[in-house]
């Protein structure tokens, strides 16, 4: 029997572009999304590489860019603002193809979700409580709705999968924490300075930054400290004591953009962290984005995500009577581009947040004194993922249909 029924859980990017894209090769997939409504806060993110193919061939560049941060800059400044360093995007735009695309998380997330939203069903408010597998399909258990069966589950639902741990065990013995955590608030009104440049400030192993996007600006926090046995994602006063803590007494604007941070409720904050999994796969359910090789803090994970969709779509397809196959081969297209963006996360991680007053002035020197061309080269080899082409079979399976 063919494996046509499909449940995504989670609606971001990864699950929203692997709906448009189970529903052109003639899947029926249904999504599932805890939340209410898409998530808006978040860092800034690219589309890059095979993302940008992606998107391309779904026909959302065009609002991709409408809706571009169009930065051209990073500034690092001290406590008086004065500019100490500075990284020439545009450089590194040319350096490796000048094709990428930068918007706010949710900007992309409601583009992809239009694009899929008449050829899936959608749920919000409700989530994966329980899976149980046979050799014909999986019976799922929601925490709200009624129990319904899928011949295969798809766990796109982030960092914190709850599909994950349901089907592979504790998200400890997959995700490795990196050192940082990281909070993120938007908020509107244009830049007052510099406005196509991220002005960033850093102390010893601390940073806070404006974020110019399409309708205003984000406020990021990164900071070092070892993993927090008690973190909870979900708790936002948790989360604003530990911004309380770590920048309480920071210099440039930081008492002000903290300030905006605490009283936001629209606060996104977690761990910073890299998940690591031998097999994305078990029985009927797979993994995708974030969920299956988190590649967090630099706007990668959702350029993975979308190229790790369109693979997944494109291999069930190419077998849909035998899902054990697809899904190898899925894992083996998908793991060549997720294991290059694993092996610079530590070094672009000590990029931004130097952990040293030695460490801060030797980047920001760096930067000074290297031609544009040179800089743009050594930042583009840690934070750019190098692109591979997409597969170029293109041939619809019998019966599909292409979403409009």
């Amino acid at each position: 029997m063919s494996n046509r029924t499909v449940l995504v859980s989670g609606a971001g990017i990864a699950g929203t572009t692997l709906a448009y894209w189970l529903a052109w090769h003639g899947f029926r997939p249904t999504v599932v999304e805890r939340g209410l409504w898409q998530r808006a806060s978040g860092n800034p993110v690219d589309v890059r590489g095979q993302a940008l193919r992606v998107a391309e061939r779904m026909g959302i560049t065009a609002r991709l860019r409408a809706a571009r941060t169009n930065v051209s800059g990073m500034r690092f400044v001290d406590a008086a603002g004065n500019t100490v360093g500075r990284i020439n995007l545009r450089a590194l735009a040319r350096s490796t193809g000048g094709q990428d695309v930068e918007l706010p998380r949710g900007a992309l997330a409601a583009i992809l979700q239009e694009a899929s939203a008449d050829h899936a069903e959608f749920v919000f408010g409700d989530s994966v409580a329980g899976i149980a597998q046979d050799d014909n399909g999986v019976e799922v258990t929601f925490e709200h709705g009624r129990p319904r069966r899928f011949d295969l589950v798809v766990g796109a639902d982030g960092l914190h999968s709850a599909v994950r741990g349901l089907a592979f065990g504790p998200e400890r013995n997959y995700a490795r924490h990196l050192g940082l955590y990281l909070a993120t608030v938007p908020f509107a009104g244009p830049a007052a300075h510099h406005e196509r440049e991220v002005v960033m400030h850093n102390t010893p192993g601390r940073a806070v930054a404006l974020h110019p996007t399409s309708d205003g600006q984000t406020a990021f926090f990164a900071f070092r400290r070892p993993e927090l046995a008690d973190f909870n994602h979900r708790d936002i006063e948790q989360h604003r004591l530990l911004l309380a803590a770590a920048f309480g007494t920071g210099s440039w604007r930081t008492p002000e953009l903290l300030a905006r941070a605490y009283a936001a409720e629209d606060l996104y904050f977690d761990a910073v962290s890299q998940v690591q999994m031998p097999s994305w796969s078990s029985g009927r359910v797979t993994l995708v984005g974030d969920a299956a090789c988190c590649v967090s803090l630099f706007g990668d994970g959702s350029s993975l995500a979308m190229a790790g969709a369109f693979a997944l779509a494109e291999e069930l397809a190419a077998t849909p009577n035998d899902h054990r196959a697809a899904l190898r081969r899925y894992e083996g297209r998908h793991r060549r581009l997720v294991d290059r963006r694993h092996r610079g996360v530590d070094q672009a991680s000590h990029l931004l947040i130097p952990a040293t007053w030695t460490g801060i002035r030797a980047r920001n020197a760096a930067t000074r004194l290297w031609p544009a061309a040179a800089a743009a080269g050594w930042v583009g080899s840690r934070l750019a993922p190098g692109g591979l082409p997409l597969a170029p079979r293109t041939t619809r399976p019998a019966g599909a249909t292409s979403p409009s």
